[in-house]
C-alpha cells in the first residue's frame, strides 16, 4: 500500500487532530502500532511538526470521519495522492541529499544481486557504468566510507523496478544456461 508523504509527520498530525486508533494510524503511515503509541506518549518524534494530510489532498476529511466512527475500517490515501505508476522516459533527477547514497546502493546491488548487469544497475539507480566499475574495484574516491545499503530504502528506486530487473537478469542467466545465484527473493511491494 502506498504511504503518505512524510509518514512520521503525518502520524503526529493524525494523533493530535483525530480520534483514530493507533493501529489505523500505523497501517496508514506504514509504521508499527507501538511506534505510533510511542509518538503519542512523546517518546518518539518530539521535534517533528505534524503534516496535515487533509490540507495536502492525501486523505479526505470525510474518510477520517468514517474511520473514526468505525475503528476496524482502514484509512486509505485519496486517489489523487497516489503516485503515477509509470515514470516518464529520460534522465532522472536525484536530489543532492541522495547523491552520496548512490555508491552505497551500488555496493548493495553488486553484493546481493551479482546477476544484474552494469546497464541494469545504471538504469535502476540513474548512475554511470564508470561509477559502478569504480565501486566494484574499490577505486571510488569515497570507497572507505561506502556501506552497502538497500536502494529501495534509500529511495533511489522502487521495489517493483528492482524486482523486475532481478527477474530479467535471472531469465537471462537461465537462457544462457548458467545457474541463478542462491539469493533470497526480494520482498514484494505491498499492493
Amino acid at each position: 500500500m502506498p504511504l503518505p508523504l512524510m509518514p512520521k509527520a503525518t502520524a503526529v498530525w493524525l494523533i493530535d487532530k483525530t480520534a483514530l486508533t493507533f493501529s489505523q494510524i500505523a497501517d496508514f503511515c506504514g509504521m508499527h502500532p507501538l511506534e505510533v503509541q510511542a509518538i503519542a506518549d512523546g517518546e518518539v518524534a518530539q521535534g517533528i511538526i505534524g503534516y496535515d494530510p487533509v490540507a495536502n489532498g492525501q486523505v479526505s476529511a470525510e474518510e477520517i470521519r468514517l474511520c473514526e466512527a468505525d475503528p476496524k475500517r482502514p484509512l486509505h490515501l485519496a486517489a489523487a495522492a497516489l503516485p503515477p505508476q509509470k515514470r516518464a522516459k529520460g534522465a532522472r533527477y536525484t536530489p543532492v541529499s541522495k547523491r552520496n547514497d548512490r555508491p552505497d546502493a551500488i555496493a548493495f546491488l553488486l553484493r546481493n544481486y551479482p546477476q544484474l548487469s552494469d546497464a541494469q544497475v545504471s538504469h535502476l539507480l540513474g548512475t554511470t557504468k564508470d561509477t559502478i566499475q569504480k565501486v566494484r574495484e574499490r577505486s571510488h574516491w569515497n570507497s572507505a566510507n561506502i556501506k552497502p545499503r538497500d536502494p529501495v530504502i534509500l529511495g533511489l528506486c522502487t521495489q517493483t523496478d528492482l524486482n523486475a530487473m532481478i527477474a530479467q537478469a535471472n531469465e537471462r542467466l537461465v537462457r544462457d544456461g548458467q545457474t541463478v545465484p542462491d539469493v533470497p527473493p526480494p520482498e514484494e511491494e505491498a499492493a
